[in-house]
């Protein structure tokens, strides 16, 4: 069975680590799992407002997420949470709650930083948020220590086989969960 997978990235900084090791994941997902990505970047600030009459991108948004079953969160992190540009996403996708885009979706998340812990507690305040607002969260943890600045090339090649090894077990394990949770 094929399973669309919304694709964010929660950094839209040119040369990105996690756009790198979004890349990465595509690679190496297997045939099962079809990745769409996401848009986030040109999105307005969420407010009610957007709910009476919701612009293009938002509504384009909320197609995307609609249209696919899974998701797949690669973000940094910043001050020990998520970036805004990705709660912001969030936000916006999960109203009016009547029509929350996230509700019953499978999720699975990673991210990477230079930092010796990679985005461990950003990741713990997005799994606390998307459980909140009804999404499946897969359980286990990837964080990424970019502490080589070549570790994941631009194009989402890595050449470190225990790197590649464990995003490999990963996004093995995430199409697992999703075959499971979206079979049902």
């Amino acid at each position: 069975m094929t399973i669309g997978v919304s694709m964010l990235v929660g950094s839209s900084r040119a040369g990105s680590l996690n756009e790198r090791l979004a890349k990465a994941i595509e690679r190496l997902a297997p045939k099962e799992l079809v990745f769409e990505r996401v848009k986030i970047d040109d999105l307005p600030f969420c407010d009610a407002d957007l709910e009476k009459s919701p612009p293009e991108q938002v509504l384009r948004l909320k197609a995307t997420l609609d249209r696919n079953p899974a998701a797949f969160f690669v973000m940094p992190e910043f001050n020990r949470s998520l970036p805004a540009v990705l709660k912001n996403a969030i936000d916006i996708g999960s109203r009016p709650m009547a029509a929350n885009s996230w509700r019953g979706k499978v999720v699975a998340m990673t991210g990477a930083s230079p930092g010796a812990i990679g985005t461990a507690v950003g990741q713990q305040h997005l799994r606390q948020i998307l459980s909140v607002i009804g999404a499946n969260v897969m359980a286990g943890e990837a964080y990424i220590s970019f502490s080589q600045p070549d570790l994941i090339a631009d194009d989402g090649h890595i050449e470190n086989e225990s790197t590649r090894a464990f995003i490999q077990a990963y996004v093995d394990r995430f199409a697992e969960f999703a075959q499971r949770l979206c079979d049902q």
